[in-house]
């Protein structure tokens, strides 16, 4: 084993990170009234940065999951 190697994957702590705070805005987006006209559209935009930050939160949850199962 080199210096370099650890044996945690920086995905793990980014995606915890990310999925918290995809929930937090996700539940906030849902919660509150507020829409932007949006190219004439009315959107959530906290419900819609909130699903992606959580969908990108998990993916990188289950990236850092899939490499440790493939290094032991």
């Amino acid at each position: 084993m080199s210096g370099s190697e650890s044996g945690l994957d920086i995905r793990w702590p980014i995606g915890l990170l990310f999925l918290a705070i995809g929930v937090a805005v996700a539940v906030f987006g849902i919660f509150s009234a507020s829409r932007t006209d949006l190219w004439g559209a009315q959107i959530n935009l906290n419900l819609w940065w909130g699903v992606i930050m959580t969908a990108f939160g998990l993916g990188m949850i289950w990236g850092g999951a899939r490499a440790g199962r493939r290094a032991s």
